[in-house]
């Protein structure tokens, strides 16, 4: 049940549109100076080894998070600085990425004095490496199920909430959970800026969790996805995002950061958005 890691797909055009929207909804809300309270149910690890035998082995960074470094001099966008100034940083300014940063090192990246975060992993290995990253950071690792553990935390107790649910989806009921957990969050926070990752699949089995929250009743529901020019015939097609209460504007955004690479010698996707629950 807990076979998944993350290694083994760092860096991969999913990645890069997950961390793109996680990166841009973070910096647009810290526009205001009030306290963030960030919640990642879960984080894996806080840095990833793209040259290691496990990145190696799929090499999925070389056609996603590796085909934008090879690009960045020509990224015009400010919303990408805050990404390339940290993998510049992590990778002390080489030109070769070696060293990619899990969603908990991007929220962390960016944390303020006033920000929090909390980071949740149960697969044991896995939150051993998270708690080694986090001891000298003022990070919370909760070695626990993201999805219950997110409810016993909520309401956090600073004024806006941040919330980053991307499970592997090894298990059909995830999707369900994942619907679920949200909106009771929701109901407990419906203030909060919740992001919802989820792999599309040749299956469809992502449609159960659109569908769920589609007539789930929450409302600001903003809907991103990503998908591949030349799909595999089977597995991931391409990467969605759900975005409750985005930020003004964050939309656009979003929509020019992913432009800038989508082209055959970029990753190679089509990008198309807008609201799966308006207002």
């Amino acid at each position: 049940m807990l076979s998944y890691l993350h290694e083994y797909h760092a860096g991969n055009f999913a990645d890069v549109h997950k961390h793109a929207a996680q990166v841009l909804a973070l910096t647009m809300m810290q526009a205001k100076p009030s306290a963030i309270a960030g919640f990642d149910t879960h984080a894996g690890i806080a840095r990833y080894d793209l040259d290691a035998d496990r990145a190696r082995k799929t090499a999925e960074a070389d056609t996603g998070i590796r085909r934008v470094w090879r690009q960045r001099d020509r990224l015009s966008g400010a919303d990408w600085q805050p990404v390339l100034g940290e993998l510049s940083r992590l990778n002390e300014g080489s030109d070769h990425l070696r060293y990619y940063p899990g969603s908990p090192a991007w929220f962390h990246s960016l944390q303020r004095a006033q920000d929090s975060l909390t980071a949740f992993e149960l697969h044991s290995g896995e939150s051993s490496r998270l708690q080694q990253w986090a001891r000298e950071r003022r990070v919370s690792v909760l070695a626990e199920d993201g999805l219950s553990g997110l409810l016993r935390q909520l309401p956090p107790r600073a004024p806006r909430l941040l919330v980053l649910m991307d499970p592997s989806y090894e298990l059909r009921e995830d999707y369900r959970r994942v619907a679920d957990t949200l909106a009771s969050a929701w109901h407990k926070c419906r203030h909060g800026v919740f992001l919802i990752w989820y792999p599309q699949l040749t299956s469809d089995l992502h449609g159960r969790l659109t569908e769920r929250l589609a007539s789930s009743g929450l409302r600001k529901i903003w809907h991103s996805e990503v998908r591949l020019r030349q799909p595999p015939e089977r597995g991931m097609t391409g990467s969605g995002v759900l975005v409750v209460n985005p930020p003004w504007g964050f939309g656009d955004r979003l929509d020019a950061i992913m432009q800038e690479v989508s082209a055959p010698e970029g990753l190679g996707i089509r990008h198309c958005q807008g609201w799966l629950v308006p207002e």
